[in-house]
Formats: structure tokens, C-alpha cells, sequence
């Protein structure tokens, strides 16, 4: 493998990428709790928005079709602005790119929350506020993740990577259920919630202090750039591997967890009771972030990375034999458990091997795929419900096309010799 090897300092300077003193615990790294705070607020919101949008647009319109629209809007935005988000992620300051994310997005958000309680909001104001929101959410991410590495010794990089795969799953409980009870009491209040969310974020990064940046800026033509960036991850062929990896895991797993969603409908549960069954998703997901650390340290790599192939490909084989409902939540909660570590595994890899100025190009690519997964997860289980008509037989397709996914990790010579990492073999390399 041509960069199964990790080189003393991938940025390419004679000292660690991270500038954090490495006897500084992580617990007491102020820069790495403002960029967690920040991006844990941002997350919350962009829950908090998946929910509020079409709920607002249904109830202001009565029409499903225009509220299918919002949906897809906020999602392809999301999905268009990844990778030209990495590459500015690596072409301007980091910290003054998320500033102006959450600022416009707060605005944005803001404006729907006043128009709505004074006047008549238009369809055509939420339709540009969700554009905006899409895509200003996914320029946030890839210059948040390109910056830990700057503020996080490589030592303890893991170490953070684990502690962040649980903050996803915090947001996933926390955003819908804050959306859906401010949506309640009226339909404003989501959006005000959200915005005050992102006001706090940028008030949180107003304080982050971020070294300096190791390595070249992004060429300044954007074509170039985003062709620099794909075939840098694309020539190397463990990046490559894990890259078509994610697509296809995140693509099965959306699709199990809607056909959850859809089966439990279809057999009449209960709104509480599905709304229980999504809560094991994140809560099955937040236990597995506690304990990644933990684990990653404690198991080799290509075992954690095809196990949770497997693992998910079990669980949901086993929701042909439970009744529908909270049964089911509980099988994605076992799912979801191993998750975090294996994007811990995954994440750190990329973040210790790839150099400073490619971080946000890497991260904009990973975005790419793991959302189209998301949009195309839908049509996925919708096709299967339709050709097979029967909610039993429609689990069996999806635990087939896992299997199939796992078999395929575990033939890969790549991921079957993905590297280990230790935090200990980091102080001997840097």
C-alpha cells in the first residue's frame, strides 16, 4: 500500500502538525472544547432545520409535494457545497470561514423566525433560507475538522476523534425533539431556537485561536484545487479504499434506518413509540462514542473497520425475526454502537496522513459521498418496499446488500491490512 506508511510529519515541517503542548490533556485543551462546542451547536441545528423546514412548509402550504421539495433542497445544497467547501477550508483562515458560516446562517434563519410571527412568510423566502442553510452548514464542517489537527497534538488525535464521533449522535437526540416541541407551540420557534443555537456557536469560536497554518494554501483557480484535492485522496490507495467503503456503508445503513421508519408506519406503531425506536438510533450511537477511545486503542484496525460492516449486516438480518417498533430501535442501537469507533479508525488515519493544506479538500470529498449515500438512501428503500411490497422481505434485500458490502471489505487486501494506529507509535514518528 503506498501510504500505509505514516510519514514523521505529513504537513512536510520538522515538528508536529498539532501545536498543543502534548503534556496538555485533552480535557484541559481550551482550543479543542471551542471547536467541539462550536460544531456540536451547528450540528444541533442543521437537526433542528431537516425538521423544521418541511414541517413549516406543510403546514403553511398543505402540500406534501412542496414540503418533499424543501427536503430535497436543503439536502442537495448540503450535498453541492462539500467539496467546494474543502477547498475553501484550505485556502482562507479556517476560523474566520466558520465565523461567517454560523453568522449567515443565524441571519437566515432569524428572518423566517420574525417573518413568521409578524406577517406571511412566502415559500420562496424558506426555499432560499434552506438553500443558504444547506450549504453554509456544509462549508462549516470541512474547515471545523481540518482545524482539529492544528489545535489537538498528534498524540492525543485519536483521542479526539473518538470524543467527536459522539457529538453527532447528541444532535440527533437533541435536535429533533427540541424542533418538534418549539414547533408545537408555533411554528416560528424552531427557527428562533436554531438561531440562537448558531448565535452561541459563533460567540464560542469568537474565542478559538488557531496556530499557524503549516504547508501551501489552495491554488487559487477552484478547478485546479478540487482536481489537486481528488487526486491526491484518489492516488492513495488506503484512502481511496475507505472513501468507497463509507459510500456504501452509509448508503445501506440510511436505507435500513428508513425502512425502519417506513415498516413501523406501514404496522400502525405508534408516533411515541417511533419516535422511541429513532432515540435507540442516537442513543445506541452516543454509548458507542463513550467508548471509542477506549476501544480503538485496545483493537486493531482492520477488525474494527470490517467488523462494523458485520456487525450491521447481523442486526439487520435480526430485525426479520423482532416485531416492528421498539425491537427494531434496538437492533440500530447495536449498530449504531460500533459506528463512532469505526469512523474513529477511519477519520484518524486520514487526518494523521494527509498534509495541512489537503485537510479540507479530504473532508469536502468524504462530505460528498457520505451525503449523496444520505439523498440516495431514500429512493433506495422506497425501491425496495415497492418491488418487493413486503416490509419482511425488503429487510432480507437490505441484510443481503450489507452482507454484500462486508464480504467485499473483507476480500479487500486494503482494508484487511489498514493500519493501526497507537498514540504511542505517534511520539516515536513525531
Amino acid at each position: 500500500m503506498p501510504d500505509a506508511g505514516l510519514p514523521a510529519n505529513p504537513a512536510g515541517t520538522t515538528r508536529p502538525v498539532g501545536t498543543a503542548e502534548p503534556e496538555t490533556p485533552l480535557s484541559r485543551n481550551r482550543n479543542y472544547h471551542i471547536l467541539w462546542a462550536s460544531q456540536l451547536l451547528s450540528e444541533s441545528g442543521k437537526e433542528i432545520a431537516f425538521v423544521a423546514f418541511p414541517l413549516l412548509v406543510l403546514v403553511s402550504s398543505g402540500s406534501p409535494l412542496r414540503m418533499g421539495v424543501a427536503s430535497s433542497i436543503l439536502a442537495a445544497a448540503s450535498v453541492a457545497a462539500s467539496v467546494p467547501a474543502g477547498i475553501l477550508a484550505d485556502r482562507v483562515d479556517r476560523r474566520k470561514l466558520m465565523l461567517l458560516c454560523e453568522g449567515l446562517r443565524a441571519l437566515g434563519l432569524a428572518s423566517i423566525a420574525l417573518v413568521q410571527f409578524t406577517g406571511s412568510l412566502s415559500f420562496a423566502h424558506i426555499m432560499i433560507v434552506a438553500a443558504l442553510e444547506g450549504a453554509l452548514g456544509s462549508v462549516f464542517e470541512p474547515a471545523e475538522h481540518a482545524a482539529l489537527p492544528q489545535v489537538v497534538p498528534r498524540s492525543q488525535l485519536a483521542n479526539a476523534v473518538a470524543r467527536n464521533t459522539a457529538r453527532p449522535f447528541i444532535a440527533i437526540l437533541l435536535g429533533p425533539a427540541l424542533a418538534g416541541l418549539a414547533f408545537a407551540a408555533h411554528p416560528a420557534l424552531p427557527f428562533t431556537v436554531e438561531a440562537v443555537a448558531l448565535t452561541a456557536s459563533f460567540v464560542v469560536l469568537l474565542f478559538l485561536r488557531l496556530p499557524p497554518r503549516t504547508g501551501e494554501p489552495a491554488p487559487r483557480q477552484a478547478f485546479r484545487a478540487m482536481a489537486e484535492g481528488f487526486r491526491w485522496a484518489l492516488g492513495r490507495q488506503t484512502i481511496r479504499s475507505t472513501l468507497v467503503y463509507s459510500v456504501f456503508i452509509n448508503l445501506a445503513f440510511h436505507a435500513v434506518i428508513l425502512l425502519v421508519l417506513a415498516i413501523s408506519g406501514e404496522d400502525n406503531v405508534g408516533p411515541g413509540q417511533i419516535g422511541l425506536t429513532m432515540a435507540c438510533l442516537g442513543a445506541g450511537g452516543l454509548l458507542g462514542g463513550l467508548f471509542a477511545a477506549k476501544l480503538h486503542a485496545a483493537l486493531p484496525a482492520p477488525l474494527i473497520v470490517i467488523g462494523f460492516a458485520w456487525v450491521a449486516t447481523v442486526m439487520t438480518a435480526l430485525m426479520v425475526t423482532v416485531p416492528r417498533g421498539l425491537p427494531l430501535g434496538l437492533l440500530l442501537a447495536g449498530a449504531a454502537f460500533l459506528a463512532p469507533l469505526a469512523n474513529t479508525t477511519v477519520v484518524s488515519y486520514q487526518l494523521m496522513i494527509t498534509p495541512d493544506e489537503l485537510r479540507g479538500r479530504l473532508s469536502g470529498i468524504s462530505a460528498l459521498g457520505s451525503g449523496a449515500a444520505g439523498a440516495v438512501g431514500p429512493l433506495v428503500t422506497g425501491s425496495v418496499l415497492t418491488l418487493t411490497g413486503s416490509g419482511t422481505t425488503s429487510i432480507v434485500v437490505c441484510a443481503a446488500a450489507m452482507a454484500l458490502i462486508a464480504a467485499g471489505a473483507t476480500l479487500s487486501p486494503t482494508l484487511r491490512r489498514f493500519p493501526t494506529i497507537r498514540a504511542e507509535d505517534e511520539d516515536h514518528r513525531t
